[in-house]
């Protein structure tokens, strides 16, 4: 799901390399969705799409533990009513509104069926989840959602258990790991793990989907708490951006076969470990990402969250839209019109409901004073 797209800087500086991690996030998503619905790409490669999850995961987990760390390394207390109000009016307007379009609009649907109500209000949604239901890519921010709960209670208890701070992230990872491996055993039938056993168990669920967001953590912990390491990531840039395409290409790889047990095992935490570097790429000074805007991605990244919630709902009136006039799905026009159709969606959400909260929350919860913010805390001069 989509993180924060006001900016992180207190004099509301824009961070290119973030807006450009965002924009290409939200346009992976978009057309891994188009794609299920028939607007396939030349040679299927919007496949691959769903890979812009984990991107946004990685974002989120540093951008939100850079927030939480910045009074833990000052050593003050975290405000927790103040972090989640930020976070509620951030998240919940428009959310919220999209959802009432969905149980009350229900001819607007991509699909008939949805799943309960309270499922979607209690960020529970994603457990036991299939594909085939209505909105069910609010399963990532069902993800998220669980994880901003439990953040915040995690870090306070590591800023008195020092040593957990580089203990917990690797126990994650291994518990995630070893968990992955004992539901891939359980579902295999036949030397086989089915496609509607691993959907639920595996793929939609929390306990599978947390390496991005704890690398996320861990890059925002190390630029906060242990600048040399953050001055190595950031003079290392100029070649870490290879390892992590190497990485993320061998995590899509294992996914080219039948479901096995080396993809349950190992494609989430390659594709998340890629998808770390290249943050840190984006926002290294050794590399243009974090000095050179590319037009169109600031307010791309801007709007990627409105876009995110109600991208379906776009794809599904386009594909009733050609279906009637005869255009194929593939064809360019098709493309053009549903393209249009989902900036036009999100721009009226976003204009509509998420900045005018936005604006609310500057207002009611503006930023504390400046201090350690990912992106803030710039390492010396890389050479």
């Amino acid at each position: 799901m989509p993180v924060a797209a006001d900016p992180r800087f207190i004099s509301r500086t824009r961070q290119p390399g973030l807006d450009l991690l965002r924009a290409v996030a939200i346009l992976l998503v978009v057309f891994y969705h188009a794609g299920l619905f028939g607007f396939a790409l030349p040679h299927d490669w919007q496949r691959f799409g769903w890979i812009g999850v984990d991107l946004f995961f990685v974002l989120s987990g540093y951008l939100i533990a850079g927030q939480l760390l910045t009074p833990i390394r000052r050593g003050e207390r975290v405000e927790l009513a103040r972090f989640f109000g930020r976070r509620s009016l951030r998240i919940l307007p428009a959310y919220l509104a999209v959802l009432a379009v969905y149980f009350f609009l229900p001819a607007w649907r991509e699909f008939p069926t949805i799943p309960p109500a309270w499922k979607f209000l209690a960020f529970v949604q994603n457990l036991g989840l299939h594909g085939g239901t209505a909105f069910s890519h609010a399963w990532s921010l069902c993800v998220e959602a669980q994880f901003y709960l439990a953040l915040p209670l995690v870090l306070i208890l590591l800023a008195r258990w020092k040593r957990g701070g580089l203990l917990l992230p690797v126990a994650v990872l291994l518990g995630g790991l070893l968990l992955r491996g004992l539901i891939a055993h359980y579902l295999t039938i036949d030397g086989a793990i089915p496609f509607r056993g691993f959907q639920p168990l595996i793929y939609y669920a929390t306990w599978s989907r947390l390496d991005p967001l704890v690398l996320g953590v861990a890059l925002a912990a190390i630029e906060g708490f242990r600048p040399a390491w953050w001055s190595w990531f950031m003079r290392a840039a100029v070649w870490l951006w290879l390892p992590g395409l190497v990485a993320i290409a061998i995590g899509l790889w294992l996914g080219e076969g039948e479901l096995s047990l080396a993809l349950c095992l190992w494609q989430f935490p390659l594709i998340a470990l890629g998808m770390a570097l290249l943050l840190v790429c984006a926002v290294s000074p050794a590399l243009p990402f974090q000095r050179i805007e590319i037009p169109g991605m600031a307010f791309l990244a801007s709007i990627a969250y409105s876009v995110y919630l109600s991208h379906k709902l776009a794809i599904h009136a386009v594909q009733i839209w050609s279906g009637t006039h005869g255009i194929l799905l593939t064809s360019a026009p098709a493309f053009a019109v549903l393209l249009l159709a989902i900036a036009l969606t999100g721009m009226a959400l976003f204009f509509a409901v998420e900045r005018p909260f936005l604006q609310l929350r500057r207002r009611r919860l503006p930023r504390r004073a400046p201090g350690f913010d990912p992106g803030q805390a710039l390492p010396p001069k890389v050479t």
